[in-house]
């Protein structure tokens, strides 16, 4: 029941602010009045249908979306330019160096720098400037046009008004010129009143004056149309656009094997009428724009800024417009200096047959003083030298010592000095006696080849030796007793019988380090050798 109560006691406010507020639109009651006390116009909204809860305002305002910050002392005035405020007749201590003012520093000063500076020569002091400091507000730093002068702006539009009004008298000046000429060619073919000639003259004059005023209109070619954008197109610039009374390209030739027309981009690129008189056409085809004008100089640049850009410059034509077209007339001047120079060395070396200068008469004649001589087949005997070609590198240059060329000995597929038989490029020439140090060096070497290749040749004697069991070697004088080598075959397998069977071993070991050959013998014929095939039968 409160909350119906409520919302019926809303209500009822409602309709009475409504009624107040026309009651105020009609002047029938008092105008409201906001927190400074001034008057609020009905017709702008100032206040919010409810406050926020934190402002603890006793009816809703917009007070707290204001700037509360705000400080009258801001100005939107702006820097007098160019005002000076005092001339000096002489430096002052402080001033700048250069020019003489107060206002500034030397470093900072925007005059010429001169060759003695004001302080020195106490001469053509400058005026000081008016220094002037603003306390800008919030929009006042950010407004881009803050202290522009629009009266200036006069100046651009008187500047073309004046280039139009050049181009509107040329035209004009050119149609007059073209119908005095015409009028010029016709010849007259039968004589009329004075009367009529003079209503002709004033409606030629008139169509004349027609025809400038319809040559005046020359942006018929540019019309924006949009294109392909989300609200119907994109904003274009239509080229090429023809009048209504021209005929349409691709009406001037109805041959199915003539130019194509391509109707989506509505061009066509070659011409319709390749066979009839160029003077009478006006279209040539699409791609005429391409080889007229500045297409072919665009055309260079693009290739030039490609080709830069391949070689590691840093140069984009689409990025840097300015800078692709700066370079690339450095790049066309450096080209012409070039290829100038070039054509200049080619002419002061070999001379220029173009020019005034005449040869000698001996030569343009072939007569000279010098006698040759024939045989009978035609053979010149005497009276020419031969002619030796010259070479680009130089010749008949030695160094280090030599007194010949490198490359003029030729030995064993290798090149080297004649004077000293040297192989070697850039060593120092020992003359003769270098020569006959490496002949002797050669022949000792040749010697040393023929004592090795004897020595080699010669068969070498196999020499016997007396081999012990197993291969073992034995001095050739060696004698052994039959019955030693008896006595030490047995006491050598008592020893290793000994050896398998620890049992067998005595307690009384007489030991001897004396080791006659008959033991070593008998030890190595006892010995058991593991590569031999037939190990596994001696004890059998």
């Amino acid at each position: 029941m409160a909350t119906a109560s409520s919302a019926f006691k809303s209500r009822e406010d409602h309709r009475k602010q409504l009624e107040l507020e026309e009651a105020r639109k009609a002047g029938l009651a008092p105008a409201e009045l906001d927190e400074d006390g001034k008057e609020i116009n009905p017709h702008i909204p100032q206040y919010m249908s409810s406050a926020p809860w934190y402002l603890n305002a006793e009816r809703p305002s917009l007070k707290h979306q204001r700037n509360w910050k705000t400080d009258a002392n801001y100005t939107k005035d702006w820097y007098d330019r160019g005002k000076k405020v005092f001339q000096a007749d002489k430096y002052r201590k402080g001033a700048c160096t250069n020019c003489g003012a107060m206002t500034h520093e030397a470093k900072t000063c925007m005059d010429r720098p001169r060759k003695l500076g004001a302080k020195y020569t106490n001469k053509f002091i400058a005026p000081d400037e008016k220094i002037e400091t603003f306390e800008l507000d919030f929009d006042g730093k950010r407004d881009r046009w803050n202290g522009y002068d629009a009266s200036t702006y006069s100046r651009v539009i008187d500047s073309y008004e004046m280039r139009d009004e050049a181009r509107r008298k040329y035209q004009k000046e050119q149609q007059l010129k073209k119908l005095e000429e015409k009028n010029s060619s016709l010849e007259p073919v039968a004589d009329k009143d004075s009367d009529e000639d003079e209503d002709e003259d004033k409606d030629g004059g008139e169509v004349d004056e027609a025809k400038v005023d319809e040559s005046q209109q020359m942006d018929f070619a540019k019309v924006e149309k949009r294109v392909r954008t989300t609200g119907g197109g994109s904003t274009g610039t239509v080229r090429n656009l023809r009048i209504r009374e021209d005929t349409a390209k691709y009406l001037l030739n109805l041959d199915v094997n003539s130019a194509y027309y391509d109707p989506k981009t509505r061009s066509m690129r070659e011409d319709p009428l390749p066979d009839s008189n160029p003077n009478e056409k006006f279209y040539e085809g699409d791609n005429q724009n391409r080889t007229s004008g500045q297409a072919q100089e665009f055309k260079q640049l693009n290739i030039h800024a490609w080709e830069a850009f391949e070689k590691g410059q840093d140069i984009h034509l689409q990025a840097a417009p300015s800078q692709a077209e700066l370079l690339h007339r450095e790049f066309k001047v450096k080209k012409d200096k070039l290829k100038t120079q070039t054509k200049q060395d080619i002419m002061d070396k070999y001379g220029n047959a173009a020019s005034g200068e005449m040869p000698p008469m001996e030569l343009l004649l072939g007569q000279t003083e010098r006698q040759v001589e024939y045989d009978r087949a035609g053979r010149i005997i005497k009276g020419q030298e031969k002619t030796v070609p010259k070479s680009k590198y130089e010749e008949d240059v030695f160094i280090n010592n030599h007194t010949t060329v490198w490359g003029s000995w030729w030995k064993d597929h290798q090149w080297g000095y004649k004077c000293c038989k040297q192989f070697i490029r850039n060593s120092y020439c020992t003359g003769q006696a270098g020569i006959d140090a490496a002949e002797a060096s050669a022949d000792l070497m040749r010697a040393n080849i023929e004592r090795k290749e004897a020595i080699e040749d010669k068969p070498q004697g196999k020499e016997e030796k007396n081999l012990a069991t197993w291969g073992s070697e034995v001095a050739d004088d060696l004698v052994l007793d039959k019955k030693k080598l008896k006595d030490a075959l047995k006491k050598e397998g008592e020893r290793l019988r000994e050896e398998k069977d620890e049992r067998k071993r005595k307690y009384n070991v007489t030991y001897s380090n004396e080791v006659t050959q008959e033991d070593m013998e008998a030890y190595r014929m006892k010995k058991v050798h593991f590569d031999d095939p037939m190990k596994d039968f001696l004890n059998t």
